[in-house]
């Protein structure tokens, strides 16, 4: 399988491309307050079509230079965009590691989805990118997002006190990770 797509049984990933920009908007207005809690502040610019338009640009750049991936998560029976994950931060040498950060519309929440889209992301950072090490940083009180990270094999490893600025104040985010000795081949 080539580092475009990767395919589940319900969710398959591919890069994102301009095209996606009014379905990427869409799934951003229509979830803005559900997720408002879990992500940064965003200017009013990020939730227009442009704005949309300049991540995904922004993914394609980090891909062709190497510091990290991103990929639409999108349902295998209708092709619809249920969410994006995105390998980021990633650091070659002695490390070889990168930061995994995800998103799934509220619609598509609680049925397994993000899952799967953290695992194909997982052996794609493990498989293809060869990566040694990915880690992720959730907060406390968000259980479901734990949940995705320990089904997929994560560990938690300890505590981060005002990690992130996220929803107007510093954020305590639990750290958790895998390395590719522990991912299942």
């Amino acid at each position: 399988m080539n580092a475009s797509l990767r395919s589940g049984l319900n969710v398959f990933l591919r890069p994102l491309r301009a095209e996606d920009a009014p379905a990427l908007l869409e799934l951003r207005l229509k979830d803005r307050d559900f997720l408002a809690d879990f992500e940064p502040h965003r200017q009013p610019s990020y939730f227009t079509r442009s704005g949309q338009a300049a991540e995904i640009a922004a993914d394609e750049i980090d891909g062709r230079a190497g510091a990290g991936h991103a990929f639409g998560i999108f349902r295998t029976e209708d092709e619809q965009l249920a969410g994006r994950v995105r390998l980021s931060n990633l650091v070659r040498g002695a490390w070889h590691n990168a930061t995994l950060g995800y998103f799934v519309a509220r619609s598509h929440s609680g049925r397994g989805v993000a899952t799967e889209a953290v695992g194909l992301a997982l052996g794609f950072a493990f498989e293809e990118a060869r990566l040694h090490r990915v880690q992720a940083g959730v907060m406390p009180h968000n259980h479901a997002s734990r949940r995705v990270l320990e089904k997929n094999g994560f560990r938690l490893e300890g505590r981060s006190e005002r990690y992130l600025y996220i929803a107007g104040a510093w954020q305590d985010h639990d750290i958790y990770a895998i390395t590719q000795e522990e991912w299942p081949q």
